[in-house]
């Protein structure tokens, strides 16, 4: 995939899962970075368990784009929710 295609999911996945985890959205660029993430980490994670990760622009690479984000953003909150208080 392109880096354009990659930010472009990353975008959506990242979008979609800050709406999952916090009902808001962290900004762009904070939704572009862990989508972005999330979806290196999804494909690493469904390639543990025997699945195909993020394969392209399709609708399966955004589902696992996004989980892996929702487990990236709710790591995030984990961690800097724990600072702030």
């Amino acid at each position: 995939m392109s880096i354009l295609a990659w930010l472009l999911l990353g975008l959506v996945a990242g979008f979609i899962a800050s709406r999952l985890v916090n009902r808001t959205g962290g900004g762009v660029l904070l939704d572009i970075v862990l989508g972005v993430v999330g979806a290196l980490f999804g494909g690493w994670l469904f390639n543990q368990f025997g699945n195909a990760g993020v394969s392209g622009f399709n609708l399966y690479s955004l589902l696992v784009a996004t989980i892996g984000a929702v487990v990236i953003l709710a790591l995030y909150h984990l961690i800097f929710s724990r600072r702030a208080a």
